[in-house]
């Protein structure tokens, strides 16, 4: 079971390093001059490769999750699994909420401007730490 804690662990720190910084691409985009369109594409690529990039470590992750919860079926069902399962939820819809994002910069319909995409840029940090303090702590 250690071992499967272990790489749950690796595949989830993993996945949120790349929700940390998919948002930061997106905000060097929405600050491209109109003009500038090798500099987009370039940032259009990065953006692309390190969705599909974090899509492929949140699935293990997500795996690993349910495994380690049908182990231990009878010693999780506390109030903190329940609430760090939300949170898990909230951060598969952060990343989902991601490619809908990136989906807008391809079709050059993004209206937002960068200060907003660097306060969306901070949820999955927020999320993050949640998970963390609810799992170590326990705290109900």
């Amino acid at each position: 079971m250690l071992w499967i804690k272990a790489f749950h662990i690796v595949f989830v720190a993993s996945w949120f390093a790349g929700l940390f910084y998919l948002p930061r691409v997106f905000v060097n985009l929405a600050m491209v001059p109109a003009d500038s369109h090798a500099e987009r594409e370039r940032l259009l690529m990065m953006a692309r490769k390190l969705y599909r990039f974090s899509s492929l470590l949140m699935i293990p992750a997500l795996a690993l999750g349910v495994w380690l919860w049908l182990l231990n079926f009878h010693g999780y069902n506390s109030g903190w699994l329940h609430a760090k399962l939300v949170l898990v939820v909230l951060a598969v819809g952060y990343h989902h909420a991601c490619r809908s994002l990136l989906r807008k910069f391809e079709q050059f319909a993004n209206r937002r401007s960068d200060r907003w995409y660097r306060v969306f840029n901070e949820v999955p940090l927020l999320i993050f730490v949640g998970i963390v303090v609810l799992v170590v702590v326990k705290p109900f």
